[in-house]
């Protein structure tokens, strides 16, 4: 006759299906106000760059948050203007990442009445 176990000597399952009370909770980092800051760049991608995901990359190699707030893309050129939210070393590190990737990067000139 087959021993039968009780429910606590079973494993207990985790990832993604276990139950929550089951999970192992991760810490989560949360940014303060004044650890973050936000930034607006002008991006030109020369004709090699610009069906490469350079933002989307951009955003999963550095902390940073990335918002498209305009774009023209064409053959020959793509002109992106993108927003940029994290800590000021890693908005500083990922500028010279892109600038890496063959992107020209300039900050954007805010008018009086935008700021």
């Amino acid at each position: 006759m087959p021993t039968q176990t009780s429910k606590s000597s079973k494993a207990k399952p985790s990832g993604k299906n276990a139950p929550k009370a089951a999970r192992v909770a991760r810490p989560v980092k949360k940014a303060t106000a004044s650890s973050t800051t936000t930034a607006r760049f002008w991006l030109t991608y020369p004709p090699q760059r610009i069906k490469a995901p350079v933002i989307w990359k951009l955003g999963h190699e550095f902390r940073l948050v990335t918002s498209i707030r305009q774009a023209s893309v064409t053959d020959v050129v793509g002109i992106v203007c993108l927003e940029i939210e994290g800590a000021a070393s890693e908005i500083a590190a990922g500028v010279q990442w892109l600038k890496k990737q063959g992107v020209r990067v300039e900050p954007v000139e805010l008018s009086a009445v935008e700021s």
